[in-house]
């Protein structure tokens, strides 16, 4: 250990340590910015540098001064940082049209720095990312070389201000993979290194944009060439590059053995505000330890460390160690026990009493802009001096998105460790998470704001791209069959998270560092899974390999009673057990007090419960399944791609191109219904026949008293024509959702829609002529024996054994499916989730198609929002309509 060393570098009170707010989207209000400042002198920290890419005049209007109203906001802040004892740097953005030669240029960049002065501010930042390495003809007679043009603008400016004690420069290449041709060898770096005045530092965010590692070797090769230690500005937690992931884990990939070779380190955080409690106090904790050498020479301490690491892999599902105090000396830093520590300080932030109206909305910004290489390997962004949403380029705080324009081989270059390592909890690599992660060589190299596409799946390529923020479900119609039921209005109402209801002081109700714990390991770090993220995708994933234990296979019989098919339970219900645990965070949170960060994580949990739980529907039906074929291959590798762990598990699913409906458009206000999807029970069908009647009736409308009358005479009509065949012929593809009070929705398949057809024939349609033997035996639907609101049913009635499905229809959607939903069910991703339902346990069955028979009026737009299409060449009857969807 180098305690001493370490003890020197912490003494001296230049080491700057903080926040960067740099990211592209909604910028935090001032009030989450004072409560910043007295979070960061509270654990310790010294700085926070200001440089929002919606301030416009931070970058793409960086020659305009402030106006009153902007002035005062920023006075304020500048002021309310000095009493918290925190360096302010206002950081300046001219690199994208400055012409660095032009002495009106540099009057307008001092006019500006000096009137931010006058707010009070003395420390400063001018950045250069994300520019084009090009100077203008001007610049080229007055400047050797880009990075000299840099250095005498820079200079020049912190002459200007008196060279002031803080003051920050960020390079054009500020990472690894931009240095050309790398870091050592960099005629730009060498540049900066040697001409850059010394009192200024210089940023640096590691090997990446979005850096896995930063390792003390790669320091000291950057610290050599810019001749001073490097400002790590940091984006391990940045997430505006993804609308589906935020990130809750501990700080990690930077040994501590780093602090004595930073001049700082700056963390760039997730636009949320409020879920950035873990990643800045984990900061705080990790620039506090000792420096850690390894253990190469078995110290005392590194046995302890090693000790605590034993303890932290043995962690439970919870997350807990079952040892009730797994502490670490001070001085050592470990990212788990770091993270628990937060968590424990981060609890009473939930019950902090804060109102937030409107709908939810994520504070990302839809197109975020892409950065491009040209050939020499130098970001080409294109200049604008409209809006900063049209600049095309990202700073360091916020990770570029790929585009066309990128060669494989740049891909490459971009992040050779950017890969997930699955373990399980004790640390362990399982047999089947080793198959799971044998990417190719490009994938492995991906940043994680970028993405592939596999080579089996180009058939789903459009639909990864779309983002979930750009579905439109404001007029989805959730029911084929709107059912306007008295006081559906005030059972909506009863579940949307009302601040009067909140029961926080109830036990059940109360949050727990539990949960936090498994909100944390599910939105974790932009690399890896935490603990029980990882234990989600390993169950599932070998629930769903060994599926074969618990399907009946005629030529291989496996006792029901053998140890793999226990296993196989056991895991089942282990998955279920923490699907609930999701469920019961998920309630938990909508009770909280602070509704400011019930908006910020409700998007993100809301959609991670839905995933996780339509996998649990699809794992109960494996379990009652007794005929699925082994599953399909071709599945995509879940580790490489954009939307994190929900998005992972979604991949797991043998589902190729439907992709569309794992879309969803977050409830605008929160809301604590819980719906479960599961598969249809014998003891359903009262449910479901009752829901058939009351759908229909609200669909008749005006003569629904006369049709409810007179179904009290055939009670189960309504079901037997819309449901009765699937269930007797077909139910091991019928699902259910319901609510916490009764059903409300179902979706019925049949993979062999010309078999159900000649079933129907053989089977059910006797059974129906001897249950309505007038309907059957009636000479025409005029009969006058025929009661008048019945007459369309027994028309649909007499037609399930009359008429052939055609071939032309079979060819490509040889499976039948007919589904229907309550307009009760409020939450508008039900029915996406039963659908993709019904179709997983299709394709698990060999189907690749499907089609909605007989489709009506009240039912076209519905199939529709569900990626059905009509099909018009397939039938020469014009009275009946099918809808098909492919899969």
């Amino acid at each position: 250990m180098q305690q001493g060393n370490t003890e020197d570098a912490k003494s001296d009170e230049s080491f700057i340590c903080g926040v960067v707010e740099g990211f592209y989207g909604r910028p935090w209000t001032l009030d989450q910015r004072k409560d910043l400042f007295v979070k960061l002198q509270e654990w310790g920290m010294n700085s926070y540098l200001y440089a929002p890419k919606d301030d416009y005049k931070h970058r793409a209007y960086w020659r305009e001064l402030y106006s009153v109203e902007e002035a005062e906001h920023l006075t304020t802040l500048i002021a309310t940082s000095k009493e918290c004892n925190i360096n302010f740097f206002y950081a300046l953005s001219p690199g994208l049209d400055i012409t660095y030669s032009s002495a009106k240029e540099m009057v307008i960049l001092k006019r500006k720095l000096d009137q931010v002065a006058q707010f009070g501010c003395t420390a400063f930042a001018l950045l250069f990312d994300d520019i084009e390495a090009e100077m203008t003809e001007s610049d080229k007679e007055a400047f050797q070389s880009f990075a000299q043009a840099q250095v005498s603008v820079t200079n020049e400016i912190y002459e200007h201000l008196n060279q002031p004690k803080g003051f920050l420069f960020c390079p054009t290449q500020y990472c690894g993979s931009r240095a050309v041709p790398d870091v050592p060898n960099s005629e730009y770096l060498n540049t900066i290194g040697s001409k850059l005045a010394p009192g200024i530092d210089v940023m640096w965010t590691g090997p990446k944009v979005i850096s896995r590692v930063i390792s003390p070797a790669s320091i000291d090769e950057i610290a050599e060439v810019l001749r001073r230690k490097p400002v790590i500005w940091d984006n391990l937690h940045a997430n505006d590059y993804d609308q589906k992931r935020i990130f809750l884990g501990p700080y990690s990939g930077r040994s501590s053995a780093l602090l004595t070779k930073l001049k700082g380190v700056l963390t760039n955080p997730n636009c949320e505000y409020g879920a950035n409690f873990v990643a800045i106090h984990t900061v705080a904790q990790w620039s506090k330890c000792n420096v850690d050498t390894g253990l190469e020479n078995q110290s005392n301490d590194a046995i302890s460390a090693v000790s605590a690491d034993i303890k932290l892999e043995q962690e439970s599902r919870s997350g807990r160690s079952e040892d009730e105090d797994p502490s670490l000396p001070m001085h050592i830093y470990h990212p788990r026990l770091a993270l628990k520590k937060s968590l424990l300080l981060w609890l009473p932030e939930f019950k902090r009493t804060k109102s937030m109206w409107g709908p939810i909305s994520k504070p990302h910004v839809s197109n975020v802009p892409p950065v491009t290489f040209n050939s020499s390997g130098q970001s080409a962004i294109p200049c604008s001096s409209t809006s900063s949403l049209e600049e095309g380029g990202a700073s360091p705080g916020s990770a570029p998105m790929p585009t066309a324009e990128h060669s494989s081989e740049e891909a490459n270059e971009l992040a050779s460790d950017a890969t997930l390592t699955p373990c399980l909890v004790d640390g362990t690599e399982s047999a089947e998470s080793a198959s799971m992660v044998s990417l190719d060589r490009v994938a492995e190299c991906l940043e994680p704001m970028e993405t592939v596409e596999s080579a089996s799946s180009a058939s789903s390529i459009q639909a990864k791209n779309l983002d979930v923020e750009d579905v439109d479900d404001d007029n989805n119609k959730e029911s084929p069959l709107k059912e306007e039921m008295p006081g559906a209005q005030d059972h909506e109402e009863g579940d949307i998270v009302m601040e009067s209801e909140r029961k926080e002081e109830e036990e059940d109700y109360q949050l727990t560092v539990d949960d936090l714990c498994l909100l944390c390991d599910v939105f974790y770090l932009p690399f890896e899974h935490g603990p029980q993220g990882m234990q989600l995708l390993q169950e599932f994933n070998w629930l769903k390999l060994n599926a074969h234990l618990v399907a009946s296979n005629p030529s291989k019989p496996t006792a029901a009673g053998s140890p793999e098919v226990k296993e196989w339970h056991h895991r089942a219900e282990k998955f279920d057990t923490m699907s609930r645990a999701l469920n019961r965070l998920f309630t938990r949170l909508t009770y909280i007090n602070n509704r400011e960060l019930l908006y910020e994580l409700y998007p993100y949990v809301w959609d991670m419960r839905g995933v996780v739980a339509l996998l649990n529907s699809y794992v109960k039906w494996l379990s009652f399944n007794q005929g699925s074929k082994p599953f399909l291959s071709g599945e995509q590798e879940p580790w490489v791609f954009r939307g994190g762990l929900a998005a992972d598990l979604q991949r797991l699913l043998p589902l190729e191109s439907v992709n569309d409906l794992f879309l969803y458009k977050t409830p605008e206000t929160p809301t604590r219904q819980v719906y479960t999807i599961r598969p249809y029970l014998a003891s359903d069908e009262r449910s479901v026949y009752e829901l058939c009647r009351r759908l229909h009736l609200a669909r008749v409308g005006a003569t629904s008293c006369d049709m409810e009358k007179t179904l009290h005479s055939y009670p189960d009509l309504l079901g037997d024509i819309y449901f009765g065949a699937f269930v007797t012929l077909s139910p091991q593809l019928c699902f259910v959702v319901e609510d916490d009070h009764s059903v409300v929705g179902f979706v019925a398949a049949a993979a062999n829609a010309k078999e159900l057809q000649r079933q129907i024939r053989v089977a059910w349609i006797p059974d129906m002529q001897s249950k309505y033997p007038e309907l059957f035996h009636c000479n025409s639907v005029e009969d006058a024996n025929i009661p008048v609101p019945l007459k369309d049913l027994t028309v649909k009635l007499q037609r399930l054994h009359s008429e052939d499905l055609p071939d032309a229809l079979l060819t490509y959607h040889p499976s039948q499916l007919k589904m229907w939903l309550s307009d009760t069910v409020i939450d508008h991703s039900v029915s996406k989730r039963l659908l993709t339902c019904a179709v997983a346990a299709l394709r698990a069955h060999g189907s690749s198609g499907c089609h909605v028979y007989d489709v009506d009026v009240f039912s076209m737009d519905f199939y529709s929002r569900l990626g059905f299409v009509e099909l018009k060449n397939v039938t020469h009857d014009q009275e009946i309509v099918y809808f098909g969807r492919i899969f």
